[in-house]
């Protein structure tokens, strides 16, 4: 009797280890649509799940905790997330790799199996053999196990082969309920193996006169052996990868955190040093450039700060010296008028105490003006006593013009005052207009006139004194600057500055210049309109929001 005529060599040897579970696959299309057999009396390997013996996965790595994550330096953890992303591609590239090459050479295999060729006389001869009534018929080696199955799941295997266990599929391809069946099993050796089962369409049947199938399997080593051998390629490779991530992702870290190694040290430096005078070069567009600039402008922002609280601190002990050098020497003269015994005439000693009391009151002023310039802006906070809100300019000008003929009886002062509200500091803006109107009566002639005029938002007061040298003027709005013609005049020098920076934090400016015929014009502008906005519906004459009669006043 004939072999089984293929022409498809075995490849590798059976390999031994744990059987695994598995649905009947699908026969070759020559044989109907695939079926799934039922739970089998064996142990069944699923072929959409089967994954050989030591197969694993590249590691992915970790680290041991996120707390010790967080207190590893940045560019470690750079390297470590960037080796860890690598890692992370590269094992989901190698399973699918893996899988794929699996699900591949499983299907070649069942191709392989579908296509072998089993003679009607081999398997009357195997039938034969099995019922204990041998032809003289001698089987040819086959690197194939072609076995017989009956409904009941009996098997009859060829000569030197391991009997496979029938599976529930193959009894069902026998029984008629299933076309064809494709599982992976294990013999009785426990060797998987790969077994395609057709009907038998041969006269041949069981002692029941039951149909039968026929199974032809072969060792799963033909996929097994390959995919290990894939399997440790990956594993290398993937090692390799994610150990040259790791390396890249260190060179890139330390890289791209040069700028940030600059600008740490450079705040260091100012931390250790307080010198505010350094800079971190700065190029490109990116946010480490941006960081660097930001960096860079707030050093020179608290350079100039400091610089300036020092020559406040040193312009205003220049300025307390004179009045306290006088209070000092007045005090000194009362004192040893009284240890000596001596009196002082009563004349000198009215016109001692009223220097005193002068003095003092420069003192008071000065105190203030100070206190005016190193205090933040009001931000309208609850309760606060400056908070920013609506005001009426006119009625601000007209109560310090009332002040200013008080301080000057002997000069006229004319108003032409319109309509004006802005946002500001009441008493910020008010102490702003007082100081202006102070500075043209300080310098108006006996008998002058000084003119006030409010129209469009422009605040203009006009003196008729001496004026100011040209020299002088890009100068005025400094703190303690005082002209050396007025320096015998009284005055802190702080009344412009305290003006210009009112004006500044109301969005407006101030400026003065000399005036045609004579005299200077002071000229302060604020944003605003000649009318209140509509949610303010009065004011009331200290430029505070009013009530409308009847209605309760607003908290």
């Amino acid at each position: 009797m004939s072999g089984t005529g293929d022409a498809h060599p075995a490849h590798g040897r059976p390999a031994g280890g744990q059987e695994t579970d598995g649905p009947a696959a699908h026969g070759p299309a020559a044989h109907g649509q695939a079926a799934h057999g039922r739970p089998a009396q064996g142990h069944d390997d699923h072929e959409a799940h089967g994954v050989p013996g030591g197969e694993t996965s590249p590691p992915t790595g970790g680290v041991p905790g996120l707390t010790r994550f967080r207190q590893l330096p940045l560019r470690s953890r750079l390297s470590l997330l960037i080796a860890v992303a690598v890692a992370f591609a590269v094992a989901l590239s190698a399973a699918a790799c893996w899988l794929i090459t699996r699900d591949r050479l499983t299907e070649q295999l069942d191709t392989t199996l579908s296509t072998v060729d089993v003679p009607g006389d081999y398997v009357q001869a195997l039938g034969a053999r099995c019922a204990g009534t041998p032809l003289n018929v001698r089987f040819q080696p086959t690197p194939y196990t072609i076995q017989l199955v009956t409904p009941s799941g009996y098997v009859c295997t060829s000569p030197n082969k391991q009997p496979i266990p029938a599976q529930r599929a193959d009894e069902a391809v026998a029984d008629g309920r299933l076309a064809s069946a494709v599982h992976t099993t294990k013999d009785e050796n426990g060797t998987p193996m790969r077994v395609s089962t057709v009907p038998y369409r041969g006269p041949l049947t069981d002692i029941q006169g039951n149909r039968l199938a026929v199974s032809v399997a072969a060792p799963m080593d033909q996929v097994t052996d390959p995919l290990n051998q894939l399997a440790l390629v990956l594993l290398v490779v993937a090692g390799v990868g994610v150990l040259g991530a790791a390396t890249a992702g260190l060179w890139v870290a330390r890289a791209a955190l040069k700028p940030v190694d600059r600008l740490t040290a450079a705040v260091e430096h100012v931390a250790r040093t307080q010198d505010l005078a350094i800079r971190i070069p700065t190029d490109g567009e990116d946010e480490i450039a941006r960081l660097s600039r930001s960096f860079n402008a707030m050093t020179a922002a608290l350079a100039a700060s400091r610089d300036l609280q020092q020559q406040l601190i040193a312009d205003a002990g220049h300025e307390l010296r004179t009045p306290l050098t006088s209070l000092r020497t007045n005090i000194d003269l009362l004192e040893r008028s009284e240890r000596s015994g001596r009196p002082i005439p009563a004349a000198d000693k009215e016109a001692l105490l009223a220097s005193v009391k002068a003095q003092m009151g420069e003192l008071a002023a000065l105190i203030g003006d100070l206190q005016v310039l190193s205090r933040p802006p009001e931000t309208g906070t609850a309760g606060g006593t400056a908070a920013v809100r609506v005001v009426a300019l006119h009625d601000i000008v007209g109560t310090a013009l009332e002040r200013a003929r008080l301080r000057g009886p002997s000069l006229t002062l004319t108003a032409d005052l319109d309509p004006w509200y802005v946002r500001a500091e009441p008493p910020a803006l008010e102490r702003a207009v007082v100081n202006l109107l102070d500075n043209a009566v300080k310098f108006s002639p006996s008998g002058g006139t000084v003119e006030v005029r409010l129209t469009g938002g422009a605040l203009t007061v006009r003196d008729h004194g001496p004026g100011i040298p040209p020299e002088e003027l890009p100068h005025v709005f400094e703190r303690f600057w005082r002209s050396p013609s007025a320096r015998s005049l009284p005055g802190s020098g702080l009344g412009l500055s305290i003006v210009a920076r009112t004006a500044e934090q109301a969005g407006g400016g101030v400026r003065l210049r000399n005036a045609p015929g004579g005299g200077t014009e002071a000229l302060l502008t604020m944003p605003g309109a000649p009318t209140p906005p509509p949610d303010i519906p009065g004011r009331d004459d200290s430029g505070g929001e009013g009530t409308p009669p009847g209605q309760p006043p607003e908290r």
